[in-house]
């Protein structure tokens, strides 16, 4: 059908117009009357006119037919900044963030990058530069940690279908939660006002170093448990973290970090081991300083350093702090208060709180990330090999011997050790 429509507009071109030249094109439209014909200019004028407007109308007409089977014009679907709601279990990757010419580190981005691709939702060209898409993680995940809250902005092409397609072309255990809409100038990282991460540890790891039990058989006290979160709340408040993290000195403005909350929940049971997990919000966390924070509550619990290590930590000297296991850190949840105040309610776009994802998220927790940590615990017992390496930590010696030879270091008040 549109072949025949076609060859009769080139007939009817043919008729008005007369032959084509491929080398003089249009320009016989322009060409004088032969001798005998001789018109007046106004009516050489009309005739060309005429003539034109029979060309351009042909020259439509055959690319319409020929954009689509049915005559309709080829149009992308339209191209819409978004955030995806994402959660993943992390075992197996280095982080969520891309390392481009470093293919033999998988990370969460390779999977989800190629993905979008061949569900049709970004050219292929964006995959190698994820700039094209305007794409921003709002956390950077390390090696081993999981997600089940995460959130990317990007611009892509809104297909129908869109998560289904998505998720089709991922493994099981990176799952798309949720799309929204949102502004042409939203960042993930630069509007997220705050991001909360739990830590999932067995808690045999507070047991005293003096009668430590690491197996099923632990269960935690409620003096334990007291101690540890009042351990956690010192850390609420505005600190510098520089010994929290590598590269960062103890002047540096961006060390310092503010802490909403940190606590410990009530301990539970799964598979015959007892497991807590350790909740955290903050503004802003800098590279391994979760596991840290960890880290040192668990070495002062066990008997290892003293209280006072805490408000050293936070001083000029240098302190070691251990660094916990990757595998129990989960980030959680991701806020944008400010967003959601300005443009939650202004009849254009959602507020970003996923009220109607709470269900998918916590069933992924339940399907993959929970059954993970757990499963790796028993297997490789990656929180008991690292307890194993706490003594070899004087965080004393650590503290005198940064503050340079023969300078003595006052302990704070309340140094039990």
């Amino acid at each position: 059908m549109a072949a025949s429509s076609l060859r009769a507009a080139a007939g009817a071109l043919r008729r008005a117009c007369g032959a084509w030249s491929p080398r003089l094109g249009r320009r016989l439209l322009c060409s004088p009357p032969m001798a005998g014909n001789a018109q007046t200019p106004a009516g050489a004028a009309r005739e060309q006119d005429g003539r034109a407007r029979a060309w351009e109308d042909a020259e439509q007409q055959a690319k319409k037919l020929k954009s689509s089977p049915d005559g309709e014009p080829h149009r992308k679907p339209p191209k819409r900044k978004i955030v995806l709601l994402m959660a993943y279990s992390g075992k197996g990757y280095h982080g969520m963030q891309r390392n481009i010419g470093s293919s033999q580190f998988k990370t969460i981005e390779d999977d989800l990058v190629s993905a979008l691709v061949q569900s049709g939702c970004i050219p292929e060209n964006h995959g190698e530069d994820m700039k094209k898409m305007s794409f921003q993680r709002c956390a950077r995940t390390d090696k081993g940690v999981s997600a089940a809250g995460q959130v990317v902005s990007l611009k892509v092409w809104l297909i129908d279908d869109i998560l289904e397609k998505i998720n089709s072309h991922l493994p099981p255990h990176i799952r798309i939660l949720g799309l929204k809409r949102v502004t042409g100038g939203f960042n993930s990282k630069n509007k997220c006002d705050a991001r909360t991460y739990f830590y999932m540890l067995p808690t045999f790891a507070f047991a005293h170093k003096d009668h430590d039990v690491q197996d099923e058989s632990y269960r935690l006290s409620a003096e334990t448990l007291q101690r540890v979160n009042g351990l956690l709340s010192c850390y609420k408040g505005t600190h510098s973290f520089h010994n929290f993290t590598s590269q960062k000195g103890p002047r540096e403005a961006s060390a310092r970090r503010y802490i909403l909350d940190m606590f410990c929940e009530e301990p539970f049971v799964r598979e015959g081991m007892e497991f807590a997990v350790i909740k955290v919000k903050g503004q802003s966390f800098m590279t391994h300083q979760i596991r840290k924070m960890v880290g040192l509550v668990v070495a002062i619990v066990k008997g290892y350093a003293p209280e006072s290590v805490l408000e050293r930590s936070w001083g000029e000297a240098k302190v070691d702090v251990p660094k916990a296991p990757g595998l129990g850190l989960v980030l959680e949840r991701v806020h944008f208060e400010k967003y959601n105040q300005r443009f939650g309610n202004d009849g254009l776009h959602e507020p970003l709180d996923w009220t109607r994802e709470e269900a998918g998220v916590t069933a992924f927790k339940e399907q993959h990330i929970y059954p993970t940590i757990i499963s790796t615990e028993r297997h490789e017992r990656s929180m008991a090999q690292w307890l194993s390496t706490l003594p070899v930590h004087d965080f004393n010696a650590t503290a005198h011997a940064a503050a340079g030879p023969g300078t003595k270091v006052p302990d704070p008040p309340g140094d039990s050790d």
